[in-house]
């Protein structure tokens, strides 16, 4: 079982032309079912994360303007979603399932988010889609309530995961890895305890090779006792808002190097999706799918 959280709310109406493509948190789990990787089973129904929680990562300042959708033009033209008591909701929605996900990862290897991956999401501020970093949040959970030591954060998609990054600059308990494109946004990046660089049209091959010689040194050195992998799919070079020039299949093979290395060691891990900007909704719909086509075959 896969343990894929999944709510209605995921996918918010947004004005015509967004470029956000919403429509693929109703699509992929469709898909999944459709093709028999998932059965209804696999998923669960998020509820709301407590304030509490979420207050170990955010600032209650900034949670009470999201709150009060008081948040002025620049701070909500960052985020670039329109502001509403649904998209608030949606968001806290979200980071219960990738916390609830990371509870049921300890007991049964691996869980999933169809959404999530909220990484542009700071302690007093959101930007680029994020409000709330939801594995930041999970990760803190699971530290605060003894579950687990020590954590590594595997962030794979195309943009740095600045929001983690300075979530986590002095926290020693949580290790932050990110392998991104060097001139992506953001334009300025916070410090992650290891940024890897990767230049324009980066090529499944340098990528994966980076990826096989860094992925298992941080392993050995860092034991971590829990995983969180953040898997975008705007590595590809089909990506509207991305640099790079990965294949469907390089970034598939992505996804199994690092959950068959998670496996190999006994390393719950918890997937959160992130982003995926295809002009073509079909190509970011396989891509997301194979994340979980690839996860059912390495830990069923």
């Amino acid at each position: 079982m896969l343990n894929i959280a999944f709510h209605p709310i995921y996918q918010l109406p947004l004005p015509l032309k967004h470029r956000f493509p919403m429509e693929k948190y109703d699509l992929l789990p469709r898909q999944l079912i459709y093709e028999g990787t998932c059965t209804p089973e696999d998923f669960f129904t998020p509820t709301a994360l407590d304030l509490a929680t979420i207050e170990r990562i955010h600032h209650s300042e900034y949670i009470d303007k999201l709150l009060a959708l008081d948040l002025d033009k620049k701070e909500a033209r960052k985020i670039g979603f329109p502001l509403s008591k649904e998209l608030v909701e949606r968001e806290i929605i979200i980071a219960g399932g990738t916390v609830q996900g990371a509870l049921k990862a300890l007991q049964h290897g691996i869980a999933m988010n169809i959404a999530g991956g909220t990484h542009h999401a700071f302690t007093a501020h959101g930007e680029a889609f994020c409000l709330f970093n939801d594995q930041a949040i999970a990760a803190q959970y699971l530290l605060d309530k003894k579950l687990v030591t020590n954590i590594l954060i595997v962030d794979l998609d195309v943009h740095q995961g600045n929001g983690t990054a300075e979530i986590f600059e002095s926290i020693p308990d949580v290790f932050t890895f990110s392998m991104h494109g060097e001139k992506n946004y953001p334009f300025h990046k916070e410090n992650s305890d290891l940024d890897l660089a990767l230049e324009d049209g980066c090529s499944d091959e340098v990528f994966l090779n980076i990826l096989q010689n860094t992925l298992p040194k941080l392993i050995a050195q860092n034991q971590p006792d829990f995983i969180f992998y953040l898997c975008g799919v705007d590595v590809l070079e089909t990506d509207k808002l991305g640099r790079l020039g990965m294949s469907i299949a390089g970034c598939k093979q992505r996804d199994r190097y690092v959950l068959e290395l998670c496996k190999k060691h006994g390393i719950p891990v918890q997937c959160s999706m992130g982003g995926g900007y295809s002009k073509d909704i079909k190509i970011i719909i396989e891509a997301h799918a194979n994340t979980f086509r690839v996860a059912k075959d390495v830990f069923d």
